[in-house]
């Protein structure tokens, strides 16, 4: 499941709408719907992800969030790493080797190092 996707899942649960209903409101299939909420479509376009901004008539903190959240929401990511640091290279090489097999506590854990490090870098 994407951050997107387990953002939809809980503001449609939270409100009782089914998946049938928000897609037909939305103008999309349940399937792709279900496949968007479980990761296994790529990120929504932003013209969609707005109509979902609608649609649960967010206020303006939740709509940047939920806009925040489909850009953080591709399920299939490359990272390119040539020209940079070899420990660059290393780290992302590791984390797809490794990332499967990551608690969810320890998936949090790295990525709050993440966020601090980024932020202390100015990134």
């Amino acid at each position: 499941m994407t951050p997107l996707g387990a953002k939809i899942r809980e503001l449609r649960q939270k409100r009782g709408i089914s998946l049938k209903d928000m897609a037909a409101e939305l103008s999309v299939s349940s399937a792709y719907l279900s496949a968007l909420e479980h990761g296994k479509r790529g990120k929504p376009t932003w013209f969609l992800v707005q109509r979902i901004i609608t649609f649960f008539n967010v206020i303006w903190d939740e709509a940047e969030e939920i806009q925040r959240l489909a850009e953080l929401s591709d399920p299939k990511v490359t990272i390119e790493t040539a020209g940079m640091d070899p420990k660059a290279t290393e780290l992302a090489n590791r984390l797809a080797g490794s990332i499967g097999g990551l608690s969810p506590e320890s998936l949090a854990h790295l990525l709050h190092q993440l966020r601090v490090v980024a932020a202390k870098d100015g990134v």
